[in-house]
């Protein structure tokens, strides 16, 4: 019989509801039956593209023996960490405080009170390299439990009490970064750039999304040659690697090696928006075609493969999927062996295209294969095409059907970026209807979010800070390319409730609103990680909001949230690369771009255009005709000479209006 995972709307916690363990799912009635027992509880933290979490379930949770004694010695409890990242960052802040290092599958047992007492990752079926097995572990837990249980309080206690002291205090106090404080990130990422291989640090190697995103800014701003130099060069370097899908596009998770070659398969849809825009404006700064090619191709990729029934995006492809024999391996849908290119082209094309994707006899991954690159940077169009109908034969890798609000707003950005830049109308389209499904299904009649849906049924979790955030700089990419003002109105009020329900003392904001649930401790956490922290969006979505409507209080709370940038920035800029990118967007203003004419003429069209190509940092745009209500920015902006204009602002000050696009290029430069 299915357990009660089985009415969860999460893949991963369906992947569990046939398991022999009685799960729950994390809910007040869960830590009632542990008190009610007076059991402790096992809390099981993973997700579906998780390799180790599938790994840890088919040993573990799948054994009917190990899964008898979990149910007679404990409550447990499985959390999709991408379902409840609120959950996810408190006990993973205690894992790593007490063991210097955490992960997933997370393990931690629990009092009925939520406070943790002992804690682990992955733990084998029976004792290897070191490690106890997850039986032992059970078992000494148990042991612990019942003879020494006051000592077990008093450590969870203090654990609880060192969490509950770790809030933050940084604010507006502190100021907004300045140009000292981008000049001296900008020289803490030049020494950890790696100058071989771009990127920055060493392996595993993690696509850096968020500090190109600076690079390109700051570029902008100062025209920087080096903050431009690394950032195309780790571009070219991730497009050519085995990170980069060769075939279908789009990336992997990340690069086990520095040289960018072997990847983790798994792929994220928000890995994919997050380079989909920074290729894009990285071929909007340099017309690299190289860039402008692999911001489509991740496009293309994000809707082939990702969009879902109802108009929005999945989540995740495994890493995993059957090599055509019944094994599940990791890479087995991406990685080819000389054998496998001749039986697909024949022996002469199979050659070329060995030499052309860098796959040799001895292979670069596992068993002979290798991961496909790219080292000219130029694809063969007719083998790409032949080799990626051949892969299609295989067995897919699954896909984690989850939509997640805020990673459907890095993705709706991406697509409506993607789409104006490259007059490809379908990705507008697309990003559209993508917006209209988290307005329909995923935000309340008082705009509150929930955090996913699966399947157009609304997941019972409410939305945490990132989601506000990143749902309202989609809604807002969608606004400035499409002219559509409702797009406004809405980010308006997400940017509302953040301001109402996230802010606190000082500026610093919390990743959970004010009323939601109350966990051990109140999650917060400035620093970008795979994606924004909901801090750094919140605060780039806050100071455009304030840009287009002229209000004091978006961009007060922006300003307050950027405090955080001008203490860490310096110290650790590939941690809150957005955070500095947002900050380089205050400096320049940001700037705001009014084009005014009618919908549809040629010349209004073409002033549109110029003005969302421009790489001035932060810049907003608002488009409309003469007299519209729908945006702030384009009341009482008349016609000149009875044609389309623009006109453009900085810091309370507008230049004349230009009907010019040439003359729009010099007004949003330097």
């Amino acid at each position: 019989m299915p357990n009660r995972l089985a009415h969860e709307t999460s893949p991963y916690l369906l992947q569990h509801a046939d398991n022999p363990v009685d799960w729950w799912p994390w809910s007040g009635d869960a830590f009632d039956e542990a008190r009610r027992r007076g059991v402790p509880v096992l809390l099981s933290v993973g997700y579906s593209s998780c390799h180790w979490c599938h790994v840890m379930a088919h040993e573990s949770f799948e054994d009917e023996e190990t899964a008898a004694y979990l149910n007679a010695h404990f409550v447990s409890i499985k959390v999709d960490r991408e379902e409840r990242p609120d959950v996810d960052a408190v006990y993973m802040e205690a894992v790593q405080s007490a063991t210097g290092h955490g992960g997933w599958p997370m393990t931690v047992f629990l009092t009925a009170d939520a406070e943790p007492f002992y804690f682990g990752t992955y733990f084998p079926p029976e004792p290897r390299h070191g490690m106890a097995s997850f039986r032992q572990v059970l078992e000494g837990v148990t042991a612990a439990w019942s003879d020494r249980r006051d000592e077990v309080g008093e450590v969870a206690g203090k654990i609880v009490r060192d969490l509950a002291g770790r809030s933050l205090a940084f604010g507006g106090d502190g100021g907004v970064p300045g140009e000292e404080e981008l000049a001296q990130a900008l020289l803490a990422l030049t020494r950890e750039y790696d100058e071989r291989h771009g990127g920055f640090g060493g392996a595993p190697k993690f696509p850096p999304s968020m500090a190109v995103e600076f690079l390109l800014r700051h570029y902008a701003r100062t025209g920087s040659d080096g903050a431009l130099q690394m950032a195309a060069d780790t571009c070219a370097a991730m497009a050519r690697g085995g990170m980069y899908d060769q075939l279908g596009g789009g990336f992997a998770r990340y690069s086990v090696d520095r040289e960018w070659t072997v990847p983790h398969f798994e792929k994220m849809l928000y890995d994919n928006a997050l380079l989909c825009r920074v290729y894009a404006h990285l071929w909007r700064a340099t017309g690299s075609e190289e860039a402008r090619r692999v911001a489509l191709e991740t496009a293309d990729f994000m809707v082939r493969e990702l969009r879902t029934e109802e108009g929005g995006f999945a989540s995740a492809l495994d890493a995993d999927s059957d090599d055509g024999t019944g094994r599940h391996v990791e890479g087995a849908f991406y990685a080819w062996t000389p054998g496998q290119l001749v039986e697909a082209l024949g022996e002469k094309d199979a050659e070329r295209a060995a030499e052309l994707f860098a796959v040799t006899e001895q292979g670069t991954f596992e068993e002979g294969a290798s991961v496909l690159q790219l080292p000219s940077g130029e694809a063969d169009a007719e083998l790409k095409e032949r080799l990626f109908e051949a892969r299609a034969r295989r067995p897919r890798p699954g896909r984690d059907d989850k939509v997640v609000a805020a990673w459907n707003g890095l993705a709706i950005a991406a697509l409506a970026e993607a789409g104006a830049y490259f007059e490809r109308p379908d990705l507008v389209e697309r990003a559209t209807e993508a917006a209209d499904l988290l307005v329909r299904l995923h935000m309340d009649e008082a705009a509150r979010l929930s955090r996913t849906s699966k399947d157009g049924r609304v997941g019972a979790n409410a939305g945490v800070l990132e989601d506000y955030a990143d749902v309202a700089e989609g809604f807002l990419t969608l606004a400035a390319v499409t002219g559509e003002g409702v797009w406004l109105e809405f980010a308006g009020f997400l940017l509302d409730i953040v301001i109402d329900q996230f802010v606190g003392e000082g500026g610093a904001l919390y990743d959970t609103a004010d009323d939601a649930e109350r966990l051990i401790r109140r999650p917060q956490d400035p620093t970008d990680s795979a994606t924004p922290s909901g801090w750094s969006a919140a605060a780039g979505a806050l100071l455009s909001y304030a840009a287009h409507t002229g209000s004091e209080a978006h961009r007060t709370a922006a300003e307050g949230a950027l405090g955080v940038v001008r203490a860490l920035g310096p110290r650790a800029p590939r941690f809150i690369g957005w955070g500095l990118a947002v900050a380089e967007a205050l400096l320049d203003g940001p700037r705001e771009a009014a084009v005014v004419g009618p919908d549809g003429a040629a010349a209004t069209r073409e002033l549109h255009r110029t003005a969302l190509l421009a790489t001035a940092p932060g810049l907003v745009v608002a488009v409309g005709e003469p007299g519209s209500e729908e945006f702030p920015l384009l009341r009482d902006r008349p016609l000149v000479d009875g044609g389309p204009a623009a006109y453009v602002c900085r810091n309370f000050t507008c230049d004349a209006p230009t009907t010019d696009p040439s003359d729009l290029v010099r007004k949003l430069g330097n």
